[in-house]
C-alpha cells in the first residue's frame, strides 16, 4: 500500500520532489518536494486508492469508530467519500470559529463521548491536525486516532503526537516516497540522502549543495 499510493502520489504530481530548485515555504524554508494531495481527487484511480487505503486503515486500527471528521479544507472530501465507503457519519472541523450564525468550528453532528476518527491529507509538523483533535476533545469525542495520506515524519510532528497521546497512521511517507522517486527516475539515487537530511532538519539548508559523506 505504501508504494502504490508513493507511486500515484508522484505520477500525478501531488508530491513533487525538486532538489535541485527548492521551493519556498510560507516560513522562508527552503524545501525539495512541493505537496498538494488535493490532486488526488481529481484523478479516478488515484482517488479511489486513496480512499479505500483511508477505510482499509480505519477498519483495522480503529474499528470502533463512529464518525470521521476531516480537517479543513483539505481532509473534508477525504473524510466525506472515506465515511461513504464506511456508512458512518462525517464532519470537519474548521480551523477557527465560524464568525456569523452559530459560530460553530465543528461542522456536522458531533455527540459527546463519540469515537472519533481525525482524517488529514497531509502532516508535516503536525501542528494544525493537533488543533483539530483538541477542538474535538473540547467539544467531549473521544478520539482515536488519525488516519493521513502522506507524513513527513519530521521529528517536530513526532514529538507533538507523543505529547498529544494521539496516534496517526499514513497510507504513505516520505522515506518510501523518496525511494520510489529514485527506483522510477524522478530523482537520483544520490537525492535520497539529501532528501532525508533536509526532513530530519527543515531549517538547515546544507543538503541544498549536496550531503558531504
Amino acid at each position: 500500500m505504501e508504494k502504490l499510493i508513493a507511486k500515484d502520489l508522484l505520477k500525478i504530481k501531488a508530491v513533487f520532489f525538486r532538489p535541485e530548485e527548492p521551493f519556498t515555504w510560507a516560513s522562508g524554508i527552503k524545501s525539495p518536494v512541493y505537496c498538494d494531495n488535493r490532486l488526488t481527487l481529481s484523478d479516478i484511480d488515484v482517488r479511489n486508492h486513496v480512499e479505500e487505503g483511508l477505510a482499509k486503515i480505519i477498519k483495522e486500527n480503529y474499528p470502533e469508530a463512529e464518525v470521521l471528521m476531516g480537517t479543513s479544507t483539505a481532509g473534508i472530501a477525504h473524510a466525506a467519500i472515506t465515511a461513504h465507503l464506511l456508512n458512518i457519519p462525517m464532519g470537519y472541523v474548521r480551523s477557527s470559529t465560524k464568525g456569523h450564525g452559530r459560530q460553530n468550528q465543528i461542522e456536522g453532528r458531533l455527540e459527546k463521548g463519540q469515537k472519533v476518527v481525525v482524517i488529514e491529507d497531509l502532516i508535516s509538523t503536525g501542528g494544525s491536525v493537533i488543533d483539530v483533535v483538541n477542538v474535538l476533545r473540547d467539544a467531549g469525542a473521544e478520539v482515536l486516532g488519525i488516519a493521513s495520506i502522506f507524513t513527513y515524519g519530521m521529528n517536530k510532528s513526532i514529538e507533538r503526537l507523543e505529547e498529544a497521546k494521539v496516534k496517526n497512521i499514513s497510507l504513505t511517507n516520505f522515506d518510501v516516497i523518496a525511494e520510489v522517486a529514485a527506483e522510477e527516475g524522478y530523482i537520483k539515487k544520490e537525492d535520497i540522502v539529501r532528501l532525508i537530511a533536509f526532513r530530519n532538519n527543515p531549517s538547515d539548508k546544507s543538503w541544498i549543495g549536496g550531503v558531504k559523506k
